[in-house]
């Protein structure tokens, strides 16, 4: 007897685990993130097929909270004792600040990208790619990464609220792209 309820607790222990696996996967997800968008893009190539650059794109919506002031109309009733009669009441309107918050979301983009260069031997030939990210509110900024070797290295980078995603393929040396650019090619367009 006692053979057999050890073998029934131990079936039942092995089955709470395996049930409590998914579920504890599940809690580990950020509570409110929600991907918004995943696409592969590419793959693009420089203007004499030397280099060449393939990736991924995901977005997820983040919420936070957005603090601000609000200004709130207190209507007081002020008495005020009489001399020789009842108290003279007034209603006396006042306004005031008041901390309060609102949910927003930032769309929080992350770039995965891998980049491949054909002719990586003789003067230090490599292959660039140049991502242009523009934001909502119109500001723009880049970001460069290059490969010199003959393997094909990976890179990734990460920013928020961004309208759209542009990479540009090239070829150059060490230093810095130097021609054979692609063009601007299309990673991400945000919905209107």
């Amino acid at each position: 007897m006692r053979i057999v309820s050890r073998i029934l607790i131990g079936a039942a222990a092995a089955t709470a685990v395996a049930v409590g696996a998914p579920v504890a996967a599940h809690a580990a997800t950020p509570a409110g993130a929600q991907s918004a968008y995943e696409a592969d893009w590419g793959p693009y190539f420089s203007t004499d097929h030397q280099a060449k650059a393939t990736g991924h794109v995901s977005v997820e919506k983040k919420p936070y909270k957005h603090w601000y002031w609000k200004t709130v109309v207190v209507k007081k009733r002020v008495c005020k004792p009489g001399k020789s009669g009842p108290a003279h009441c007034k209603i006396v309107v006042t306004k005031t600040k008041k901390r309060a918050w609102v949910w927003k979301h930032h769309d929080v983009f992350t770039v995965h990208s891998k980049l491949f260069t054909d002719k990586w031997w003789g003067g230090r030939k490599c292959a660039w790619e140049t991502f242009k990210v523009v934001e909502h509110d119109g500001d723009t900024y880049v970001r460069k990464f290059r490969n010199c070797k003959k393997s094909p290295a990976e890179f990734s980078f990460s920013g928020k609220d961004a309208a759209h995603i542009l990479v540009d393929v090239s070829r150059g040396h060490f230093g810095g792209p130097t021609g054979r650019h692609s063009g601007w090619k299309d990673v991400y367009h945000a919905a209107a």
